[in-house]
């Protein structure tokens, strides 16, 4: 297994990017109508105006202008925790990337740092070999459990075991991919607008793994520089690592900023949250007490309603009843165009969260509900600290299995560290299942969303129980609010819609539809 480097390419982009976006800026204050790309160079005066514009725009900081051009990139050979704490820890993206959950990685499919070399090498390779074993090994263990399982779901189709296969394998693969390193490799398409590029350079150098951010954004810049040097030209130099308030802090605090691990720091903080949490998923820890009358009042102003006419409970009732609001039973998400449903926008909550690092990768996907995630190796105190699947919990020859795998896995990570391997290089050879303990906060129309469809029985197990123990805590609060937001299926049955399951063949077997909030449960 050897360094491989990423692959980068452009595969489409915004014509003329530069000149497109001056001519967005000069437009603003055109009385000529709408000025095109063209226009920007069709004399040497008008080079010159669009050279003033593009300064003074950028130096003022009205970067909209540079939001207009669009680049589409496809990434390859890149590792899952640089797409973690890089790529999707902002909202301003979007991506299509290969599922861990129902495609098999690959033998040897794993980021390999170019620095490394000699006895750190050795023990870097070995830490990978043996969690890519691990993962092949458990996903055969699993097969009799999950299958088992699966048919007490789906019990008709345990008459035809062979035909259902694939959808089991799917679902081990769902629970082997816990041992998996979080160096193993992915590939995407990867969307974003110039102004997204320009940030992504300006803080390439940052936590947590700088080394291969600095490689694949490079790369990008460059590709960018082919099609239109004066548009990647603009770009601000890379802010040093030593001037990120992460490693000043760290530099202020431990003596040293080079690297944010602390063992005994991180385990002091550590006990202290999770007590806090109290063996949770996730816990409300912040609202408006007042949010359902907050909530009422901006249905009514955006209607123009006095209360006298509309009162609280049947405003609420106006924005959150599927039967009256189908917005909410669209596939679409078309909620934040609609007047009404933009009322929502007005109620927020925080929680207080711990799920694995696999879980996170697919929760901090809701983008419009953002949380503060950290920088990673500043969480991990020195020993086994990782998330059990439910199905691993019910059965003891699988637990025992999962837990000697996951303490050979940290084994060999701290042998990594104690030969003096750095923990930039150590982040990589955490497993899957390492806790992301984090703050996050939501508007209630996008939590809706979230909600929605993370309570859903084909959802992300760890996914699916924090949203359900962050809807039990806002009924405790705010009943009149929370009553109307369950799976997808309750809600399409409430307004009407059939089919209630909109999974089509990936129906999950059980009527949810059914069930209140309460009686949410399940194994895989």
């Amino acid at each position: 297994m050897l360094a491989q480097k990423p692959i980068v390419s452009l595969l489409d982009h915004s014509k003329d990017p530069f000149n497109l976006a001056i001519a967005t800026a000069r437009t603003c204050y055109s009385s000529k109508g709408i000025l095109l790309p063209s226009d920007m160079v069709a004399s040497e005066k008008s080079i010159e105006i669009r050279d003033r514009v593009a300064k003074s725009t950028k130096k003022a900081g009205h970067l909209t202008t540079r939001q207009h051009p669009q680049f589409i990139f496809t990434l390859d050979k890149v590792s899952r925790q640089f797409v973690w704490s890089f790529l999707h820890s902002h909202p301003f993206y979007n991506s299509e990337q290969v599922s861990q959950r129902y495609v098999e990685v690959k033998k040897e499919n794993y980021y390999v740092p170019p620095g490394l070399s000699g006895k750190l090498l050795e023990l870097y390779l070995d830490a990978v070999d043996f969690a890519s074993q691990a993962y092949f090994s458990y996903t055969e263990a699993l097969h009799p459990f999950i299958q088992e399982e699966y048919f007490n779901i789906y019990k008709a189709r345990a008459n035809y075991p062979d035909k259902w296969q694939a959808p089991i394998k799917k679902k081990c693969l769902e629970v082997a991919r816990y041992l998996l390193p979080l160096g193993t490799y992915t590939y995407l398409y990867h969307s974003i607008n110039g102004l997204t590029l320009h940030r992504y350079y300006r803080l390439m150098n940052s936590y947590d793994v700088p080394e291969e951010q600095r490689t694949v954004v490079t790369e990008m810049v460059d590709q960018v520089r082919a099609v239109d040097p004066l548009y990647a030209d603009e770009m601000d130099d890379p802010l040093p690592l030593e001037e990120t308030t992460e490693y000043r802090f760290f530099d202020s605090m431990f003596g040293t900023g080079k690297r944010e691990y602390h063992p005994e720091t991180a385990g002091a903080f550590v006990k202290e949250y999770d007590s806090e949490l109290g063996g949770r998923f996730s816990k409300l820890v912040s609202h408006s007490s007042n949010s359902p009358e907050i909530l009422a009042q901006s249905v009514r102003s955006i209607l123009g309603i006095p209360k006298s006419s509309l009162g609280d409970q049947d405003a609420i009732d106006l924005v959150l009843n599927p039967a009256k609001n189908k917005h909410l039973t669209s596939t679409l998400n078309e909620s934040s165009l609609s007047p009404i449903t933009r009322a929502l926008f007005n109620v927020q909550y925080s929680f207080q969260k711990r799920i694995s690092h696999t879980a996170d990768s697919q929760d901090q996907r809701h983008r419009m509900v953002p949380g503060g995630r950290p920088v990673l190796m500043s969480q991990y105190a020195g020993t086994p600290d990782y998330i059990t699947p439910l199905v691993v919990q019910k059965y003891p020859q699988l637990k025992e299995k999962y837990d000697s795998d996951m303490n050979q896995i940290f084994e060999k990570l701290n042998r990594f560290l104690d030969a003096g391997g750095s923990p930039e290089y150590g982040t990589y050879l955490l497993p899957n299942a390492f806790p992301i303990r984090f703050y996050e906060s939501g508007d209630l129309l996008n939590l809706h969303h979230k909600w929605r469809s993370r309570t859903c029985y084909n959802a992300q197990e760890e996914i699916f129980q924090a949203s359900v123990d962050e809807l039990t805590d806002v009924m405790k609060v705010h009943p009149q609010i929370a009553k109307w937001i369950k799976a997808p299926c309750w809600i399409r049955l409430q307004g009407e819609v059939k089919p209630y399951c909109p999974e089509g063949d990936h129906y999950c077997g059980t009527q949810v539809w059914k069930r209140e909030l309460n009686e949410y449960s399940r194994v895989i």
